[in-house]
């Protein structure tokens, strides 16, 4: 038996090229890293050329203390009574819970046509559009150009507050919409289903958790908007007399009460808009 004798050809298979690792966090963290070092050296620069004459940080710092320690840990009735600023307190979450209610029923309307599933295309860019504009100015600013229009007081107030929260809302309303595909709503439309039937009883039930917590969250932000512009607009609300007691007054055992009532509201809020969260989402699943 004769062996083949003549060698084997060594087969070299060609190998595929290196792919070049490109970073893609490197350039954005190069930025974030020269715009905290420029925010330092300004920051350096602004507390070196500080004009700090008859300035004792000893006497700063104490003063600090006895003003925190005042604020919260001795919170009482100055001036006002318990009576008056209760009052204030429901004042100002009524005045959240208007706007949000009201800001809440006018945005989902028009959230409907700014959803691309369910309108033109140019529409729903043309009222995003707008809403941006109307969210890019603080509610403040809102409250005291209806304010000037109106007088003011509390009219005034509700009515800044509504509109920038239809504005916040529109574009929260709007994305939760297209969330639904678009394959289920033609399927919808072919079926002979009219359009505001689609909404109500085809989209509305699959986003109400969504809509609850963004209501919710809008809710909160109005109770603090309403604090904040109390004093502003002059809604006679409990931040009149938080504005009163600091500024005015300088009874800062009463700003620390005033405070601690906020943060039970505050708290309040929060465990019921878990409760309602849970209590929807228990019921879609």
């Amino acid at each position: 038996m004769m062996e083949n004798s003549q060698p084997k050809p060594n087969i070299i298979q060609p190998s595929a090229p290196q792919p070049k690792r490109v970073s893609l966090v490197t350039r954005p963290r190069k930025i974030l890293r020269g715009v905290l070092l420029g925010l330092l050296l300004i920051t350096i620069y602004s507390l070196a050329t500080l004009n700090n004459a008859n300035l004792n940080l000893a006497e700063a710092f104490h003063s600090l203390g006895v003003n925190l320690s005042a604020m919260f840990l001795h919170p009482s009735v100055g001036q006002d009574s318990w009576q008056l600023l209760l009052r204030a307190l429901v004042t100002s979450v009524s005045l959240a819970l208007l706007t949000t209610l009201l800001g809440a029923l006018i945005a989902f309307f028009i959230a409907v046509g700014a959803a691309r599933n369910l309108s033109p295309a140019w529409l729903a860019t043309s009222i995003k559009a707008v809403m941006a504009f109307i969210r890019a100015i603080p509610t403040i600013l809102w409250v005291l150009i209806y304010s000037v229009v109106m007088g003011l007081g509390a009219s005034a107030a509700v009515v800044g507050l509504t509109f920038h929260s239809v504005a916040y809302l529109v574009k929260a309303y709007s994305e939760s919409i297209e969330e639904t595909p678009q394959d289920t709503i033609e399927a919808l439309k072919a079926s002979g289903v009219g359009f505001w039937p689609i909404v109500f009883q085809a989209i509305l039930p699959s986003i109400v958790p969504a809509l609850l917590s963004w209501t919710f969250i809008r809710f909160e932000i109005n109770f603090a908007n309403a604090v904040a512009v109390g004093a502003a607009a002059g809604a006679d609300d409990i931040g009149y007399f938080l504005f009163m007691a600091g500024s005015f007054y300088f009874n800062f055992h009463e700003v620390g009460l005033i405070v601690y009532l906020l943060l039970g509201v505050a708290i309040i809020l929060e465990l019921i808009s878990m409760k309602l969260r849970g209590h929807y989402l228990k019921q879609t699943n």
